[in-house]
């Protein structure tokens, strides 16, 4: 019997829950495969290229722009529509793409290649819309609330494994195998490990019957105002989406400066880089274990604000670093903080969000997301550039404790 199923049959867990657990477990634990391998080494791939830096921006952004085209027409969709059967399909649509990466070097040449992966990032960010709404609702539909501490925990801890595994074993891979054949099979692994993590998603359903959308359709009604659900904004969720619109604008504004001060101002070796992020996944691998037992103790609105608030410290610590040394225990000490974060912000979120008309609410949070990656990608390197790399993260540092705080008075 596998760990995973050994995980969902905890005598604590009600049979009738035991099923979903388990496929949400196995869910993750192949996207974690996904997440070390195929996407770990995309940007480094397109680097090897000789992919510019405005290139590797393009590719990590196109995500986010068609995210912020068609979110609230998605949600809208979605509203009249089995969220787990769409969560399925749109999984399968976006995955099959990883597929397409494989023959990209047979095909084209080094330009030709960058600019492929650019155009197959834009046209996955299509089905990865309602596959990422979806989620979030089918989530909050197929766990219930009491358990959601314990299976994102869970989650946290298999994603952690499956990923410094994937990561290790792809970097072993790249290193025997030439280029870019050696890619080529990592897209591969990827593709296989996604769709498996599509056939899990098959089987999970809502524990809940959904209240089927009432009233005329927002466009039927002839309303802008309603189309767009400005009425989100003035419900006590509007609090929720400004103060989350803080911390993840903190958040993504200093992400673009890590490697930078990293590499030329640490002047880290690519060995000294992945013992940290392994470093960093072991600690998020041993925080997640803890999750629960924070949340029943303090619930998941205190430990988001007070997480956001400890996340201040990587940037500013990472400014005052001159050595390798600083940057293992900031490595140590951040994964502690985001097993915390990571768990607790989506179960935060997810209490505040009204289970009759999940779609919408959904739609503006993941609207408020992409618009953060989007601006605190361009911004964050422009300030770094303007005021030099420490004081950007010095100042991020504080921006990310003074969201914290907001989330805990206003969120």
């Amino acid at each position: 019997m596998s760990i995973l199923h050994r995980l969902s049959l905890n005598a604590d867990v009600p049979p009738q829950y035991r099923s979903n657990f388990s496929h949400f477990y196995w869910d993750i634990g192949w996207f974690g495969i996904v997440s070390g391998s195929a996407v770990n080494f995309l940007s480094i791939y397109a680097a090897r290229l000789g992919a510019n830096g405005f290139q590797i921006g393009l590719l990590g952004s196109m995500g986010a722009v068609i995210s912020l085209l068609i979110a609230l027409p998605t949600a809208h969709w979605l509203e009249r529509r089995e969220v787990s059967r769409v969560v399925f399909w749109t999984s399968v649509a976006y995955r099959l793409f990883y597929f397409l990466w494989i023959p990209l070097p047979w095909l084209f040449g080094a330009q030709g290649q960058i600019w492929a992966l650019i155009l197959l990032a834009f046209l996955m960010g299509i089905p990865a819309v309602p596959l990422g709404v979806g989620f979030n609702a089918l989530f909050a539909g197929a766990v219930p609330e009491d358990w959601r501490a314990h299976v994102a925990g869970i989650r946290n801890v298999v994603f952690s494994v499956t990923f410094m595994g994937s990561s290790l074993g792809s970097g072993y891979l790249l290193d025997h195998l030439p280029f870019p054949a050696g890619y080529q099979v990592l897209f591969g692994i990827g593709a296989l490990a996604a769709l498996m993590s599509s056939y899990h998603l098959y089987f999970i359903r809502p524990l809940e019957t959904a209240q089927p959308a009432t009233g005329p359709a927002p466009a039927d009604q002839g309303s802008l105002r309603q189309a767009l659900r400005l009425d989100i904004w003035k419900s006590p969720f509007g609090r929720v989406l400004l103060v989350l619109l803080g911390f993840h604008l903190a958040q993504y504004l200093a992400i673009p400066l890590f490697p930078l001060y990293t590499v030329n101002v640490l002047r880290l070796a690519d060995s000294q880089i992945g013992l940290g992020t392994a470093l960093f996944y072991l600690t998020v691998l041993l925080g997640s274990t803890q999750l629960a037992r924070l949340a029943r103790r303090y619930g998941h609105h205190k430990l988001t604000g007070w997480g956001v608030m400890g996340m201040s410290l990587y940037p500013t610590i990472l400014a005052l670093s001159h050595s390798v040394a600083p940057y293992y225990v900031l490595q140590t000490i951040g994964g502690v903080i985001w097993s915390v974060v990571g768990g607790a912000q989506p179960n935060y979120l997810l209490e505040r969000v009204p289970a009759d008309d999940r779609p919408a609410h959904l739609a503006w949070y993941s609207i408020v997301v992409n618009a953060c990656v989007l601006g605190g990608s361009l911004a964050g390197s422009a300030i770094g550039g303007w005021i030099g790399l420490s004081a950007a993260l010095l100042t991020f540092g504080l921006l990310r404790l003074l969201a914290g705080a907001a989330i805990l008075k206003w969120g």
